[in-house]
This record gives structure tokens, sequence and C-alpha cells, in this order.
């Protein structure tokens, strides 16, 4: 497979991961929140979620946020659990993928994401896989970590400098539009992911 970069920084839900922003708005629904969908969807949300997303707030003080708007009664677990409703598996061609696409050139992941939703996928990640998520990546740039998130092109040149790569040497690969024509601005070869298509595609 002749690819013509030097790096590969993927996106992690929608890409990587199935995600299905419905399922948690329907969970909220049944906790008494009508209106979750004006809170946060794929491409906006209110300020708590980006506060819980780049890591200025716990896991604790973004639950106790959201009980107050849930039908009283409502615990926290119920909360936490409605809050990962969203997250889904790791296909196996997508993991196959990967493994072999790590081996021929360097690959990253950039991902807008939570310690809660990180928990999850660690765990997903390892029923599907033997080998551990970072020893695929080379590095892992996770927003609730790097205190920075898609989609500012502050962000992605921050990342770059990190990979220690020019803008034009590396692919992003994401399923929100936001976030790739942020990428594009920093200077980055940017491709808008559509969920059923085979990642393969895109090197071909």
């Amino acid at each position: 497979m002749q690819i013509p970069y030097k790096a590969i920084l993927f996106d992690l839900g929608g890409v990587l991961i199935d995600i299905d922003y419905q399922a948690t708005e329907q969970a909220f629904v049944k906790l008494g929140v009508q209106d979750f969908s004006a809170r946060y969807t794929q491409f906006a949300q209110e300020d708590l979620f980006d506060l819980f997303e780049t890591g200025q707030i716990s896991p604790q003080h973004f639950i106790n946020k959201l009980l107050p708007i849930t039908t009283p009664g409502t615990t926290p677990n119920q909360v936490y659990a409605a809050w990962n409703e969203m997250l889904g598996f790791f296909p196996p061609d997508k993991i196959q993928f990967l493994m072999n696409l790590c081996k021929e050139l360097p690959i990253f992941m950039l991902s807008n994401t939570n310690s809660i939703h990180w928990e999850l996928v660690i765990q997903r990640w390892k029923k599907s896989s033997e080998i551990p998520l970072d020893e695929v990546f080379d590095q892992i740039f996770l927003s609730h970590e790097i205190k920075q998130r898609k989609p500012h092109p502050s962000t992605f040149e921050w990342v770059l400098e990190q990979m220690k790569m020019s803008p034009d040497e590396v692919l992003f690969i994401d399923d929100s539009p936001q976030h790739v024509e942020g990428a594009i601005k920093a200077g980055l070869n940017a491709v808008l992911y559509e969920p059923g298509i085979a990642l393969a595609s895109y090197f071909s």
C-alpha cells in the first residue's frame, strides 16, 4: 500500500470505534432530560461538556452538574451509564487495518474525549485485541489530558509539535466537518470520514 504521507492522525469516536450520539440522548430523555439534544450533539455543546472534555472538571463534578436536570431520584450511576450509552465497539476490520497500518508508518490519535468515556474505550479495546492500544499508536492525544480540543487550529499545531512533523506530512481523518475544517486551517491534509466506509478506501 503506497501512502503519500509520513504519518496518519486519527479521530477516535465515529472513525475507529462505533458511536451513537442518539443512544445517549435517548438515555437522558428516559431520565427526564427532554432538551438533551440542545445541550450536546456531535457538532455543538454547552460549556459544561467543553470543561469536562478539556479536563477542567472532575467526573464527579460533571455527573453532579447533570443530576439536577434529571428526574428526582435519579442516581449518579444512572447518569454515568446514560453518558456512556453512545459508545459502541471497535469493528474487527478496523482493528486489523490499524494493526497492519502501524507496521508501515507512525499512526497517532487525537480525540475530544473525557475520562469517563476513555475508561470504557480501553475496556472495549481490551476485549477486541491482545495488543494494548498505546502499543498500536505512536502517541495518543486526549483532550481531557492535553487540556485543549478540536476544532481549534492551535490544538492541531500543538499536536504536530509533539509529533515532530510538519502539517503537509500528516493525513488527518475525522467524522466531524468542523474538526476537518480546523485541521485544514492548521495546514494538515484532512478528510471527512463517512460511517460505513472501509478505512482502507481512504488510502487507495
